[in-house]
């Protein structure tokens, strides 16, 4: 009983504490720059892109089981950035 009395309470405070946790923000979609729209392949979805810490265009694929960012991709099947990306 008295492991009870104490461990309610402690248990409802993480959680409260929990939902002050912020996450990583994520880089938030952007307006497409007109020469990018016609350097990507048909078949992507450009209404939600954003350009990643790596320099190159993701956009929002919803597949039938996730919703993911995959790379931009020109009609070559390069991806579409702003500048080298450094290894």
């Amino acid at each position: 009983m008295m492991l009870t009395r104490y461990a309610v309470p402690s248990v409802a405070a993480v959680l409260a504490l929990s939902a002050c946790v912020s996450t990583p923000s994520e880089p938030m979609p952007e307006e497409l720059r007109p020469e990018v729209r016609a350097l990507a392949a048909p078949g992507q979805d450009l209404s939600q892109v954003r350009l990643e810490s790596d320099g190159c265009y993701w956009y929002r694929y919803e597949g039938p089981v996730e919703t993911t960012f995959l790379p931009l991709l020109t009609r070559e099947d390069r991806m579409i950035c702003v500048r080298t990306p450094t290894i």
